[in-house]
């Protein structure tokens, strides 16, 4: 038995800028086989393209970290999105695509060249508490007096929010290489008026072995994040937000509110291929 694979660039500012996605389509290993399928892949997920089991959608999206299952991911949705449609995929609504997940359904929609998907609920909100603290603190090798504020923005992949006082401080973070234990950290930063960008993002995350790892782009955590802002009056309408530039990427992630926080970015197919499933 084969599958397809694709390999998408998502969030890019230009091809090989974004954040990598593995999707792979056409068969339905068990999920053991799925997560050892992401750890081959080694990126921080791999998607499972598969029919829909509710009506309302157009297919289902299973999403893979190195480590776990998520209920729900930016980058993932977009590059499942664009797969599907790639494939022939066709959206019972033209320019409104829904996708199954393990947080229910997504509205996506097509806004020219970028797809955009309505930030879900969040599971987790509020502050944060003590003990947790300690750990960012520590992760992260900061001082908690620069910390603006703090918040559960969990969406999903369970992010704990952090506000420092500029993009450039965001940028200065050095955090440790190892924490025993999961952790997901998400920063946030203003630039100065008059920039490219409005703010700059970075989320770390533990791959279950111990080694903290910074991912290139976050939709999920930008979702948090345009509610954060939002709701804080720090943005009170459309910007767009800069991402992997610690690691010398372009990521782009375009926010837009109009009831909903809609997360967009461009996506590209750089690569494409068979597995083989029965080795």
């Amino acid at each position: 038995m084969n599958a397809r694979f694709s390999l998408i660039d998502v969030f890019h500012d230009g091809a090989f800028t974004g954040n990598p996605l593995a999707v792979v389509s056409g068969a339905e290993p068990d999920t053991a086989t799925m997560q050892t399928m992401a750890r081959w892949f080694n990126l921080s997920e791999t998607v499972f393209l598969l029919p829909p089991t509710n009506p309302d959608a157009d297919y289902r999206a299973r999403i893979f970290t190195l480590a776990h299952e998520l209920p729900f991911a930016g980058h993932p949705t977009l590059g499942a999105c664009h797969a599907w449609l790639g494939s022939g995929g066709r959206p019972r609504r033209p320019g409104r695509i829904v996708q199954e997940c393990g947080a229910g359904l997504v509205p996506i929609r097509q806004d020219g060249d970028r797809l955009a998907f309505a930030g879900p609920p969040l599971l987790r909100e509020g502050p944060v508490d003590a003990a947790t603290m300690r750990d960012v603190v520590s992760v992260l090798r900061i001082a908690p007096d620069t910390i603006v504020e703090a918040r559960w923005a969990d969406n999903g992949p369970g992010w704990v929010g952090v506000m420092l006082a500029s993009a450039e401080e965001v940028l200065a973070v050095e955090p440790v290489r190892r924490h025993e234990g999961r952790i997901d950290i998400g920063l946030v930063g203003a630039h100065a008026p008059g920039s490219e960008v409005a703010w700059e993002i970075r989320t770390l995350f533990s791959d279950g072995t111990g080694a903290l790892i910074e991912d290139p782009v976050t939709g999920s955590f930008n979702a948090a994040v345009a509610a954060w802002l939002r709701e804080t009056g720090r943005a009170t309408g459309p910007y767009v937000a800069a991402q992997g530039t610690k690691l010398g990427r372009r990521g782009r992630i375009f926010v837009d509110y109009d009831g909903a926080d809609w997360i967009g970015g461009r996506t590209l197919t750089v690569a494409e291929g068979i597995l083989p499933l029965d080795l």
